[in-house]
């Protein structure tokens, strides 16, 4: 058969795309193995009935032919009400483009930004996709390594020379992150704006978890000076809804940008069903108090596993700000995220994700979605505890 392109058969570089010990516990649940899974960032409660009566009605009203392909225009004007709101940035539908999931959006955003061949900056670590998001897109991803001991936080003059050194055309940030829960401070965006503004490159902005803050606050690099003409925002109601399933997110930047991204859409996604914007507008209609209703269990968790890891050593949690995860250090046991990852799920039946999954600086550590009930997250977070403090110990032993 004639060969494949290289483009699609180089998206995971050759080599692993992250998800091993995932699949792994999934085959382990077909076969009827009980696993407590805490990998993938699911929401355990399931899209609102509301929202899915809001779909059941567009649908059956006819809303099931050819949507308008940069969204429905009442949609578009509640996302930008909705931007406008939370950032204080000036933003109208003529900002705004709908998108199947943010996924789609990362992806359509570096091809609005990234000619062949150029260099795409990202901050490692990473979410999983996005090295070969990037690579789909034609662009070379380049990571720029963050440290532990700064909470994981992008260094500004570090992202400047990465730039300078590789004439790149973007920079993709993620606040609050996946997977370290950091949550960007001002003076963080400050410098990396600075640098975007002085080397004239784009700024894509996944901001899919700002309804997720549990300390600090969610600031949008958009709302800096001279940022929203070159910055293009990630958004999605995948987590602020838990509607991971309906696919809708969107793009938020400058109007001449967005219309290049609806020629993009003509050819390949021609849009998101409308009776997925249908819903998608009654979720947004819904207010802010929805919004904290979702986001409510991981803030509650998120205390559990500070009191629960504040009560042993074995395993540290970076200080998490944001999001649906935890970080945790497992280097005292000796083993890396992927070995202590594989030995959690062989022994406990607890599947959590390797920090090698999000890239270099995050080996050592594992991400642990908190997306079970509390009971039982508060049961396996007490396991892998006690099992890290078991390979703890016996590594003290052997060197003595």
């Amino acid at each position: 058969m004639p060969n494949l392109s290289t483009r699609i058969t180089t998206l995971n570089d050759g080599g692993s795309d992250g998800w091993e010990v995932f699949y792994a516990a999934r085959r382990l649940v077909a076969q009827g193995v009980r696993v407590t899974e805490l990998t993938i960032g699911e929401h355990e409660t399931r899209t609102d009935p509301a929202i899915l009566g809001a779909m059941h009605s567009a649908a059956l009203a006819g809303h099931t032919g050819y949507a308008d392909i940069p969204g429905i225009p009442a949609l578009r004007e509640e996302i930008a009400r909705r931007v406008f709101q939370r950032t204080g940035v000036p933003t109208g539908s003529e900002n705004v483009i709908v998108t199947p999931g943010g996924q789609a959006a990362l992806f359509a955003a570096h091809v609005a930004t990234c000619n062949p061949g150029v260099t795409a900056l990202h901050i490692d670590p990473f979410y999983a996709t996005y090295r070969g998001t990037i690579r789909a897109a034609g662009a070379v991803p380049h990571a720029v390594d963050t440290r532990p001991e700064t909470g994981f936080l992008p260094d500004p003059e570090r992202v400047a020379q990465a730039a300078r050194d590789t004439r790149a055309a973007s920079l993709l940030i993620n606040t609050p992150n996946n997977p370290t829960g950091a949550v960007y401070p001002r003076a963080t965006l400050d410098g990396l704006a600075q640098t975007a503004r002085a080397q004239d490159f784009w700024v894509i902005s996944d901001e899919v978890y700002d309804t997720q803050v549990w300390q600090g606050a969610h600031l949008s690099i958009r709302a800096l000076p001279g940022m929203a003409e070159r910055t293009l925002v990630v958004g999605s109601l995948s987590k602020s809804h838990a509607m991971t399933g309906s696919r809708i997110g969107w793009i938020v930047g400058p109007p001449s940008a967005i219309a290049r991204l609806y020629d993009l859409s003509v050819t390949t996604t021609y849009g998101v069903p409308g009776y997925i914007q249908d819903g998608a507008l009654f979720a947004l209609r819904q207010g802010m108090a929805a919004e904290t209703a979702v986001a409510a269990p991981f803030r509650r968790r998120r205390q559990i596993a500070t009191d629960i890891l504040g009560a042993q050593h074995a395993i540290a949690m970076v200080p998490s700000g944001g999001a649906m995860y935890l970080f945790l250090d497992v280097r005292a046991t000796g083993l890396s995220g992927v070995d202590f990852a594989n030995a959690l799920l062989d022994a406990h039946r607890i599947a959590v994700m390797p920090g090698e999954s999000f890239g270099a600086c995050a080996a050592g550590f594992v991400r642990v979605a908190m997306t079970v009930p509390d009971a039982n997250f508060d049961r396996a977070l007490r396991r892998l505890c006690a099992f890290g403090a078991e390979l703890a110990r016996a590594r003290k032993a052997a060197a003595r």
